[in-house]
């Protein structure tokens, strides 16, 4: 067996190698940007107003005028007006451009407009006021949003804004999770006394749209020979096999003696931690990523979660999310010599520390204690006693 660290640094030593592919905008939201997006002009474009209000030109206030009379109005994406008279005023409102011959202005709230007259309250305004100048956010040119970032709604908005009604992002890769086992059956089937349902894969593949990948599913029956003719099948097909159970020692899982016969290089197998010991990592020589997870439902999740997660994010370029850490709220004993992902509950104390209370379950079959969990507490091998106080690092899978 390895420690977790070095399980740790094999899978970010064999990442996907993503292609760039064009999409619409609106298939863009999660995915990693391949291109920079550049200012197609100035941001704003123009001298834009900021509030509704008047248009002056402030020499007139530097001379005393305090009463304007109003020459015209400007509503939002109407040409540009002019002012021609400097003791006069334009009506004006929010967004729209700046008329020429002014250069500041004074908002409704500060004016009182009687008889086509705006005359300014007492107050003090300064030269420019409650405008966004040409180019005050980016210049014609400028890189907005950087190659290599995630796209939000943020990004969209900006490619929408300079034109783009499509972008260049990294392909994701093509993957199917595989469940395998005669104990299982399909979630709408109603189970023998000796059966259960399929959730892993459920699991799995909602995390995994969640991160923007489709996956496909299949199960897989206790059978050797039907596991490596449908392995073969999916290597041909998929750039990223995870698969669900059949890793472990028993007489009945035929995975590890699958892929050897399909000649799939292990990278490797078993590491040491509780749960998720039985975790395999391979790949097929000019074919797909192969993640065999154990198929205890709670093993799963922490090696898909601890391993699988940073996997993909390096693979798109990603750079590692910042450790995250907690402070135990009760104590833990375990005693193995294995690093322990705890399941934990994550809250705020006053003073705006993260406290993580141990949250018991009923080991790593124990699928229904994760609702009451929000992240994974990382034990380190190397000692059995953590106390009240301590600090860890945690794998948070969602707050509350």
């Amino acid at each position: 067996m390895i420690t977790v660290a070095e399980a740790t640094d094999i899978v970010l030593s064999h990442l996907y190698q993503p292609q760039a592919i064009s999409l619409p905008l609106d298939q863009c939201p999660g995915k990693i940007l391949q291109e920079d997006i550049k200012a197609d002009r100035d941001f704003p474009p123009f001298n834009r107003v900021m509030m509704d209000g008047i248009a002056i030109d402030y020499a007139s206030w530097e001379k005393g005028i305090r009463s304007f009379p109003i020459s015209a109005t400007g509503a939002a994406g109407s040409p540009q007006l002019k002012l021609d008279k400097a003791e006069a005023c334009i009506e004006i409102m929010t967004g729209a451009i700046m008329p020429l011959n002014t250069d500041t202005i004074i908002r409704y709230e500060d004016l009182e407009i009687k008889d086509g007259v705006a005359t300014v309250m007492d107050i003090e305004i300064e030269k420019g006021q409650n405008v966004h100048l040409q180019g005050f956010d980016r210049k014609s040119g400028d890189v907005i949003v950087y190659k290599g970032s995630a796209i939000s709604p943020a990004e969209i908005g900006v490619a929408a804004s300079i034109g783009k009604e499509s972008l260049l992002v990294s392909s994701l890769p093509k993957t199917i999770i595989i469940s395998t086992g005669d104990e299982l059956v399909a979630v709408g089937d109603s189970p023998l006394p000796h059966q259960i349902r399929q959730s892993n894969t459920h699991k799995l593949r909602a995390v995994l749209k969640a991160w923007g990948i489709e996956a496909d599913l299949t199960h897989l029956p206790d059978d050797q020979q039907l596991i490596e003719s449908k392995l073969r099948e999916f290597a041909s097909r998929y750039e990223l096999i995870i698969v669900s159970g059949g890793v472990s020692k028993g007489k009945f899982d035929f995975l590890p003696k699958s892929l050897d016969a399909l000649g799939v290089e292990k990278y490797f197998h078993r590491v040491k931690q509780r749960p998720g010991k039985p975790f395999w990592f391979g790949a097929i020589p000019g074919g797909p990523t192969v993640f065999a997870l154990p198929g205890n439902p709670v093993s799963s999740f922490v090696c898909f979660m601890r391993y699988f997660q940073p996997w993909l994010r390096a693979s798109l370029g990603q750079a590692p999310f910042a450790p995250f850490y907690a402070e135990l709220a009760a104590p833990i004993y375990f005693e193995p010599d294995l690093t322990y992902f705890a399941q934990v509950l994550l809250s705020y104390n006053r003073e705006g520390k993260v406290i993580a209370h141990p949250v018991e379950g009923h080991g790593s079959g124990d699928l229904a204690n994760l609702v009451n969990a929000s992240a994974f507490i990382e034990l380190p091998q190397g000692k059995d006693e953590f106390e009240v106080g301590e600090v860890y690092g945690v794998i948070k899978f969602r707050w509350g």
